[in-house]
């Protein structure tokens, strides 16, 4: 499958990261799994495809509710080419799969979206909790759901949105299991990536948060903990795409859950002390 140029910013000589390496990979098709673990070192993204008619409005809503949606970058509308975070990327192709929704239902799960693709659509790139599992691994802290191979659990939540018409809604939520005292470890580790949802939203009773059974997440896969563990619960970049379905767009394109841009920006430019600015 051949895929057009994709604009370079950068001299021919300039040496391709490990992101941008990945990045080939999956547009040639040669990698259509979950996208934790790959370019170690580099952050991911969120992405979220929506009409340029409420692309403002989105905006909005993510400056509203910057935990669960950390807006990363807006690109210009008809653009499937990032400025800031992927330099020679093209959305249509460089994730490992898309999910398609059109009137708020979900209509094709795709390794590829240019026939979706018009000019009329405006890409929006959101922070991703991968930098802080990163941060937390490197400290030494135990990751349940990367020891059992399982995408990270998430739940929908009665922690409402501020809303900003026509998006609106509750808050979805990720869930790791630690124990008590690594749990305010967590905290304040990933309370450092504000800009990749920051620190835990709820520690403990899931019920306290709308949840009914921890065993049964919305999305991802349940992961199992040894007695105890207590679930610590992260604002996540799955709200972005439940609230922009509230709108009921004529039509909508995201990743899949696990199946992330990879960026070209590291962890380390994520933290509080040197995150970096501009969208």
């Amino acid at each position: 499958m051949t895929t057009e140029p994709v604009p370079s910013s950068t001299p021919d000589t300039a040496p391709r990261n490990e992101a941008a390496r990945w990045r080939e990979k999956i547009r040639r098709d040669e990698w259509t799994l979950p996208t934790p673990g790959l370019a170690e070192g580099h952050a991911q993204a969120n992405l979220l495809v929506l009409p340029s008619l409420l692309a403002d409005a989105f905006e909005r809503f993510c400056r509203e509710n910057p935990r669960p949606c950390p807006l990363l970058e807006r690109l210009p509308t008809g653009s499937p080419h990032p400025r800031l975070m992927a330099r020679d990327t093209d959305l249509r192709t460089d994730v490992p799969r898309y999910w398609v929704f059109e009137n708020g239902e979900k209509v094709a799960e795709a390794g590829d979206v240019r026939r979706w693709w018009c000019e009329d659509l405006t890409a929006f790139l959101l922070g991703c909790s991968f930098t802080f599992e990163w941060a937390l691994q490197q400290a030494g802290l135990r990751l349940l759901h990367v020891e059992q191979n399982r995408n990270v659990a998430m739940y929908r939540t009665s922690l409402r949105l501020a809303t900003v018409e026509p998006f609106g809604g509750t808050m979805v939520v990720s869930m790791r299991w630690f124990e008590p005292a690594q749990a305010a470890q967590a905290a304040r580790i990933s309370a450092r990536f504000p800009r990749m949802h920051g620190a835990p939203v709820h520690i403990g009773d899931p019920a306290a948060i709308g949840i009914d059974d921890i065993g049964r997440p919305d999305f991802g896969d349940p992961v199992e903990a040894p007695p105890g563990f207590v679930p610590v619960f992260w604002p996540c970049g799955v709200t972005s795409q439940t609230a922009a379905l509230t709108a009921r767009p004529q039509i909508a394109i995201c990743h899949a859950p696990g199946h992330m841009l990879l960026l070209d920006r590291t962890h380390h430019e994520f933290e509080e002390s040197t995150a970096i600015s501009g969208v």
